[in-house]
């Protein structure tokens, strides 16, 4: 073998390299479990000094700290590790109406409007869309006059074009998103995650990923990548000021209601309403006008305990109706700051409404905003309590008088009597203008908003001078740190909202790494068994050195790759050891045929390893063709399997065909191992000397490819396919229970409180006490508590069904840690517009890759009977395996949801069937080769014969490693599983009965039924 000092040289060098990278896990392991010894035998305390001490400090090679280690050992992904996978979406629509002057033109707006929505569903970018939608609705419109404001000075002029105008906003939307993620980066820094992944997704404007593994908060987490850090002082409003003005607004939605249903009393309520002046509607100062206020909310609520306690009382229907907006905010009473009322949570999007609607515009004062809370203040029978505040607007252009951007530095401390609060630290403007604002105020709230919700709103009891204040409230030290995080990074420069969530639970996760470490292991050993038994001691020893190699190498790559390795990255590195015998079976299987020829053993394998070249070369390549097109358009899970797979590939060539090439020469060169015959009792006789006649039967293959065809495609159209959340949008909840329960029970329960919204629940495994849950209620919503709302609805539901513990509370609940009682113990959403991405994306791989196979097949066959073949069998494969799971869904034990993974096992099924194909074709070449007045009929079937061996082996070597992730690699991965052992059954076969059939009318020659006719 030529170039045998570089190869290991190579060898020894990647050697090095991966033993440095794995070295990081060994120390963190070894430090770690010393900060437990510690902990254990002196104390929390000890420990936590310990590992203070190390944190910071030099433990390993003299140079690299705790956290150094910590950063560079093996990074676990979400589904090993547990923590919280986020897609974020920055809103273009909210740049580019930053950046335009003239936003009362109805134009821009509606331009604006239609892009934003078209955006959803197509595949053009939200700028393209604008541009196109303006020029639509004003053709002599000119986008320079839009945006030739100040912030575009220099980049935009009144003479500017459309197109440099385009070309500006996009530089600027980019920007947006560049700045946005440099926000969220330095958030999640400060939060102290480790081994964060963050990353803009290519092709998808605004989109930026998050990943977090190890968060146990997702709630927390939430607030804190979407809160925009828009800060805001507001004066107020006292709450005797504004009451008197909601009670005549519950009256008049009551007229409103009433005149709705009774159509005989309408013109007199209504007319009775019209009739009142502004004047007459209330006297904010009038005493004598408060008293029915006080009367209405004894009527509703009672006349005792506390406003937390009254709120979600029982209503009766006639109480409602005469009073739709006291039924659900509970108008506080006496003198309360500026809090003008508590609600429910359940009831907050119904006092929106109600104080938005156009009665509101009519009797409300036109400078009161009324803002919510951020913290319960209570509990209540309907759950978490929140007051209602009334800020006053004293600007003339609407803002704030003092806003966030005069604040130069926030940290969490501590109030007197030793509450957490943030302290703040104003510029001199910022000092100066809070200066003027208290001493307006003494004596009166000041409000203090952070994205729309009021943090606290203290009682100013004199002039503040200094410019250095504090935001007090019911905080937590964890609030208190996140708020000080938020102020400190910086305002967003858009809204950010989340349209895709994953949370997996730490427990989860370690049941995920014990069943890929079972499988993996127990794969490993199969295939060394079964490669010992089938050519030998020596031989199948040397190959299975050679996986050992190949494992080493690979978890040394993706170490330091910083790659997160996912329980499908497992499962892609298992599938890689099957793949990977592949290229040993073929140097054998060739070996073994000059071995029949008379040649000597080193002579033998020498021309087994360069005759097999071509064929391992070929099939490897295609095989990382779709796995580069399995990382561009796949996402999370999906991308660490690709990363894996063309890791575990690469690795699996230089070990396989020229490591253990060395490690042959090395021995044959001192006349050892001279009497190797790569054959065993067991396979002595194993498929030798076949002479089927594969051609003449192809019209019985293709009748039974065709029914299989049609009864698939019957079933698509009739029972369709199990789509997940990724292609539909939605959410999907895992929960465990303590006893057993029913889907059907589950199911029944949620569709009564979920209304029309879908919902599909299975079982997962057989014990029927883990359910999961999927749902697409409420999606479309945007906001940071939405996601909370439903897992607490979710959690009601079910308690109140009797399926969960009577005495678990919520939090037990959410808590992916604990199980007792009942729990959720992994959760995800996808937002509509991902799901249609999800969709595209999809499709363009799938297509993609079986162009891209028919290309390089063209490029290295040169005839393209061989790419059409190919393209043929592997479109046939692909419709099979997609019909058997619209057979096979409903009545499977298991989940047969169409979903990303899904569409990585069909990708890489196709990467692993084209692999026949290529070894076949690759025979049928050198055959044309060597023998050119054969005929063409009998050269194909002696090809096919003589590659069967080799078929059948690697079939079944990657059918032991697919059955061993199938029954113990879990159920997050048996799906995927299920639909490789699909290709893998039909790929083989298509190889044998389709590709080859096709590849050879398609030459324009004409199949011979009867043998007899063939030369």
């Amino acid at each position: 073998m030529q170039n045998k000092g570089f190869v290991k040289v190579f060898a020894l060098l990647l050697t090095l390299v991966c033993v440095f990278y794995l070295s990081f896990s060994f120390v963190t392991t070894y430090q770690m479990n010393k900060v437990d010894e510690i902990t254990k035998t002196q104390g929390e305390e000890a420990g936590a000094h310990y590992l203070d001490s190390v944190m910071n400090n030099p433990v390993w090679l003299g140079a690299y700290s705790l956290k150094d280690c910590r950063e560079m050992e093996i990074s676990l992904g979400l589904d090993l590790k547990g923590g919280m996978n986020v897609i974020l979406e920055v809103s273009v629509p909210e740049v580019v109406k930053a950046l335009a002057d003239h936003k009362e033109d109805p134009a821009f707006n509606k331009a604006v409007a239609k892009a934003a929505e078209g955006a959803k569903n197509s595949q053009s970018d939200f700028i393209t869309l604008f541009v196109k939608e303006y020029k639509t609705l004003a053709p002599d419109g000119n986008l320079a006059e839009l945006f030739a404001t100040q912030q575009l000075k220099g980049k935009v002029t009144t003479k500017s074009s459309d197109s440099e105008v385009e070309k500006v906003l996009r530089a600027e939307v980019q920007s947006a998103i560049d700045n946005s993620y440099n926000v969220l980066r330095t958030r999640i820094d400060r939060f102290g995650v480790v081994q964060p992944n963050i990353q803009t997704l290519e092709g998808q404007m605004g989109r930026i990923m998050v990943e977090m593994p190890g968060v146990k908060e997702p709630e927390r987490v939430r607030k804190l990548l979407q809160g925009s850090a828009n800060l805001e002082f507001w004066e107020t409003y006292n709450t005797e000021e504004i009451i008197p003005f909601l009670a005549t607004l519950d009256t008049r939605l009551a007229a409103e209601h009433a005149a709705t249903a009774e159509t005989d009393t309408v013109k007199a309520d209504t007319t009775a309403m019209a009739e009142l002046t502004p004047a007459e509607k209330v006297d904010a100062t009038d005493s004598t006008k408060k008293a029915p206020v006080k009367d209405l909310a004894v009527a509703l609520k009672g006349n005792s305990g506390t406003p937390a306690e009254k709120v979600g009382a029982a209503v009766d229907e006639q109480a409602m109706k005469n009073h739709p907006l006291a039924s659900v905010l509970q108008l506080a009473q006496g003198p309360m700051g500026c809090v003008v009322g508590y609600a429910s949570w359940r009831d907050t999007a119904t006092v929106n409404r109600y104080i938005t609607s156009a009665v509101a515009k009519e009797v409300l004062p036109s400078d009161l905003k009324l803002y919510w809370g951020v913290k319960p203040v209570g509990s209540g029978n309907m759950g978490d309590i929140f007051e209602l505040y009334a800020i006053k607007i004293t600007e003339r252009n609407g803002r704030a008088p003092l806003e966030g951007d005069v604040v130069t530095e926030a940290k969490d401390d501590y109030e007197q009597n030793g509450r957490p609060c943030v302290s703040m630290t104003m510029n001199s403007d910022g000092a100066r203008r809070w200066a003027a604002l208290t001493k307006k105020n003494v004596k009166r709230a000041i409000a203090i908003v952070l994205d729309g919700y009021v943090y606290s709103a203290p009682t100013v009891q004199n002039e503040i001078t200094g410019g250095v204040s504090s935001i007090t409230g019911h905080f937590t030290l964890e609030d208190t740190r996140d708020l000080a995080n938020v102020l400190n990074t910086g305002k967003m420069p858009a809204p950010a909202h989340i349209v895709s969530e994953q949370f997996v639970g730490p427990t989860l996760g370690q049941e995920s790494i014990n069943q890929g470490i079972t499988s993996f292991v127990i794969a490993f050993i199969l295939l060394m068994i079964y490669m010992c038994g089938m050519y030998g001691l020596v031989p199948g020893m040397v190959a299975n050195g050679a996986l050992i190699l190949n494992f080493f190498f690979t978890l040394g790559v993706l170490t330091s790759f910083q790659a997160a390795l996912t329980m499908s990255g497992i499962a892609g590195m298992v599938l890689s050891l099957g793949m990977a015998v592949d290229a040993n079976v073929l140097i054998y299987e060739r070996t073994k045929e000059e071995l029949r020829a008379g040649k000597a053993v080193k002579q033998a394998l020498s021309d087994g390893y360069s005759n097999a070249f071509s064929a391992i070369f070929d099939s490897n390549l295609t095989s990382i063709i779709t796995g580069i097109i399995l990382y561009n358009f796949g996402t999370g899970p999906i991308r660490g399997f690709a990363t894996t797979l063309i890791i575990g590939i690469l690795v699996s060539f230089f070990t396989a065909v020229f490591l253990t090439r060395i490690v042959y020469e090395h021995f044959l060169n001192k006349d050892k191992w001279m009497n190797l015959t790569f054959t065993t009792t067991l396979s002595r006789k194993f498929l030798r000397d076949t002479h089927y006649k594969f051609m003449s039967a192809y019209k019985k293959s293709f009748s039974v490819f065709g029914v299989l065809l049609l009864i698939g495609i019957a079933s698509l159209f009739v029972r369709g396919l199990s789509k997940g959340i990724d292609f539909t949008g939605g959410r999907n909840f895992v929960v465990v229970f303590e006893k057993q329960v029913e889907p059907e029970t589950v199911r029944t329960l949620l569709q009564n409180k979920f209304g029309d919204a879908n919902i599909q629940v299975i079982a997962l495994g057989t014990d029927h006490q883990t359910v999961r849950i999927s749902t697409n209620y409420r999606i479309d919503e945007e906001g940071t508590d939405v996601d909370s709302e439903i897992e607490s609805t979710l959690f009601e539901t079910l308690k109140g069904g009797g399926l969960l513990s009577s005495d678990l509370d919520l939090q037990t609940f959410i808590n992916r840690d604990e199980r007792a009682g009942g729990s959720i113990i992994s959760s995800e959403k996808v937002g509509p517009s991902v799901a249609e991405d999800i969709t595209y994306g999809a499709i363009v791989s799938v297509v993609l890759a079986l162009i891209a196979i028919f290309l390089y097949i063209l490029l290295r066959f040169r005839n393209v009977a061989f790419s059409v073949g190919a393209v043929v069998a592997l479109t046939v494969d692909t419709l099979l395996i997609i019909g058997a799971y619209s057979i096979c869904w409903g009545w499977m034990p298991f989940s047969l949801e169409i979903d990303q993974t899904f569409i990585g096992a069909v990708l890489t099924a196709i990467g692993y069937s084209i692999n026949d194909k290529v070894v076949v074709f690759d025979r049928i070449r050198e055959f044309l080769h060597l023998y050119p007045n054969r005929d063409r009929q009998r050269l194909f079937n002696d090809s096919l014969n003589t590659t069967l061996t080799r078929t059948i082996n690697t079939s079944l070597t990657t059918l032991v490693v697919l059955l061993c992730i199938f029954f113990l690699g879990g159920d997050s991965i048996r799906s995927f599983a299920f639909a490789m052992i699909l290709g893998v059954v039909i790929g083989t076969c298509s190889s044998i009965f389709m590709a080859a059939p096709v590849a050879f009318l398609t030459m324009g020659q004409r199949i011979k039924e009867n043998d007899s006719e063939m030369k």
